[in-house]
C-alpha cells in the first residue's frame, strides 16, 4: 500500500504523491485506503504545517480505477457492495482532504478528471502546469459525476459546475483559472515547486493561528450572515487573546520580524 502513495517531508510541508502512473494515478480502493490512512496521520502531526497533493508521471489523477469497477460486476450482487464501499471511502477521503486541519494545495501536473477533478476542488488552493486538463466525463460513459459535483460546486459558480458536468468536456488549464477551480497557472513543469514554495510560506505562519483560522472559515460557510460574523468575531477575541498575536502585533508596530511563539 505504501508503495501507491509517497509522503515527502520538508520543512513543515508533507507532499504526497499518488503513485500509479500507468493508470493515470486513478483512485483504485487501495489507493483511497493508503490516502485515508495518511490524511488521518497528518491531521494529528505537529510537525506538518501545510499539506500538497501531486501526482506522479504525466497525470494528476484520472478518477477512480474503472477497470477495477469494471471487474467487480463480476461479482455475485453485481458490484453492489464493491461500489459503495468505494463511493463511500471516496468521500470520506475527499472530506478528509477537505477538512484536514492543515492547508492543502493541489499541484496539478497533468490531466484531473472525474474524482481527480473532485480532489483539486477539495483542495484548498491549487497551483496548476499549463499543460493540466480538467473535466467531470461522466455524462460520456453513462454515469453523472455525482460525487464530483459536490467538491466542485463547492470550489466554482453553480452555472461553470452545471456546464463540465451537463458536457464532460475537457477544460485546459487557463479556464479553469477562470472559473476559480485553480489559483494560478504557471510554466511547464513548475506546478509542484511552486505549490512548495506556498506551502513553505503557509508553513512559516503560526501553525495555531492557520489551523484556527481554517476551523473558522470551514464553519462559516454552513451559517447564517448573522451567526458567522457571531462566530468570527469570538475567533478573532481568542485570537487577540494569543500569544502569536501579541508578538505579531508588537512586531509590526516596533518594524521587526516576528518571534512566532512555538505551537
Amino acid at each position: 500500500m505504501a508503495d501507491l502513495l509517497l509522503r515527502e517531508d520538508d520543512a513543515g510541508v508533507a507532499t504526497l504523491t499518488l503513485n500509479r502512473p500507468a493508470a493515470r494515478n486513478a483512485l483504485s480502493l487501495a489507493l483511497l485506503d493508503a490516502l485515508a490512512e495518511t490524511l488521518a496521520a497528518l491531521a494529528g502531526d505537529g510537525a506538518v504545517k501545510a499539506v500538497v497533493i501531486t501526482g506522479s508521471g504525466p497525470g494528476f489523477c484520472a478518477g477512480h480505477d474503472l477497470r477495477e469497477l469494471t471487474e467487480a460486476r463480476n461479482d455475485p450482487d453485481r458490484g453492489e457492495a464493491f461500489f459503495e464501499t468505494t463511493m463511500t471511502r471516496c468521500a470520506e477521503v475527499m472530506q478528509a482532504v477537505a477538512t484536514c486541519p492543515k492547508p492543502t494545495i493541489a499541484a496539478v501536473n497533468g490531466i484531473a478528471t472525474a474524482a481527480g477533478c473532485q480532489l483539486v476542488a477539495s483542495c484548498d488552493l491549487a497551483i496548476a502546469d499549463p499543460r493540466a486538463r480538467f473535466c467531470t466525463p461522466g455524462v460520456n460513459i453513462g454515469l453523472f459525476c455525482a460525487t464530483p459535483a459536490v467538491a466542485l460546486s463547492r470550489a466554482v459558480a453553480r452555472r461553470d459546475a452545471l456546464e463540465m458536468l451537463y458536457t464532460g468536456d475537457l477544460y485546459d488549464a487557463a479556464h479553469a483559472q477562470r472559473i476559480g477551480l485553480v489559483n494560478r497557472v504557471v510554466g511547464e513543469g513548475q506546478a509542484l515547486a511552486e505549490a512548495k514554495a506556498l506551502a513553505a510560506g503557509i508553513a512559516e505562519r503560526p501553525a495555531s493561528v492557520v489551523q484556527g483560522g481554517k476551523a473558522a472559515f470551514l464553519r462559516q460557510e454552513g451559517l447564517s450572515l448573522s451567526d458567522a460574523y457571531a462566530d468570527a468575531a469570538r475567533v478573532m477575541v481568542e485570537q487577540l487573546l494569543a500569544q502569536a498575536s501579541k508578538e505579531g502585533i508588537g512586531a509590526f508596530l516596533e518594524k521587526r520580524a516576528p518571534v512566532w511563539p512555538q505551537d
